[in-house]
């Protein structure tokens, strides 16, 4: 009971002090409303192309979404030292982390959903596999916010936190599947692209909704699954070594 209380104080306190200011709210729901408002009204309401715009749009929100807030909020709060003390409580480790990213997880799946009722605007959604794609959308998020934990962990600064996730953001929005098929990059390039979580994510929101995924559902979601596992072991590994004194 202690822990459950400790883990909800930890990520209320996050919600209200970084999640529900304006700035981030505007960033969360106002730009992708913008952003996906805009592409649809440009493709006339055409069925294939909002599909196609709609995937990119959701992925590329969760994606800059997640990973841009907890690796600057996490190397933040570790450079003013108040993370330092959340260290010290009798709480273990793990069950601070997950309550230090689960508002950033959060922030994704709303992310994804502002351009998903946009859409809904625009053309009839009901063809599309929506379990598949709440189920894609919470493990994007979650593999996506432990990457940028990794990140917040791996670095002392915050300009180095944004740095990093770009290292990490911009080669996997082009290799993941989002603007052309995989099977279309060169060769060398491909071994790239099964090596980033988002792929996975992406081929099963292609499947669930343009109908056209390129791996079995079933491969996909364990990918991502352990995608999640190990950023997330890493991380606690990176806190232990770096930061627990």
């Amino acid at each position: 009971m202690n822990n459950l209380i400790a883990f909800f104080a930890i990520f209320l306190k996050d919600i209200k002090t970084y999640y529900l200011k304006p700035p981030n709210i505007s960033w969360g729901i106002i730009f992708p409303f913008a952003w996906a408002g805009m592409f649809f009204i440009r493709t006339g309401g055409n069925m294939m192309d909002v599909m196609s715009i709609l995937l990119g749009i959701m992925a590329i929100s969760i994606l800059f979404g997640t990973t841009s807030m907890l690796s600057v909020t996490i190397t933040f709060e570790k450079k003013s030292r108040t993370f330092d003390r959340i260290l010290l409580s009798p709480i273990p480790l793990g069950l601070i982390m997950f309550a230090k990213t689960s508002g950033a997880i959060l922030f994704g799946i709303v992310n994804a959903f502002v351009p998903y009722l946009v859409a809904g605007f625009f053309v009839n959604l009901s063809h599309i596999h929506l379990s598949i794609v709440m189920a894609a959308i919470v493990l994007i998020s979650i593999a996506s916010t432990f990457m940028g934990l990794f990140i917040a962990t791996s670095v002392s600064e915050v300009f180095e936190a944004q740095t990093f996730s770009n290292f990490f953001r911009f080669p996997m929005i082009f290799l993941c599947g989002l603007f052309f098929p995989i099977s279309k990059l060169p060769l060398f390039l491909r071994p790239l692209s099964y090596i980033m979580p988002l792929t996975y994510g992406v081929d099963i929101l292609h499947g669930a909704i343009n109908h056209s995924s390129a791996l079995p559902y079933a491969f996909d979601f364990a990918v991502l699954f352990l995608f999640c596992a190990i950023l997330f072991y890493i991380s606690l590994y990176n806190i232990k070594k770096r930061w627990v004194f």
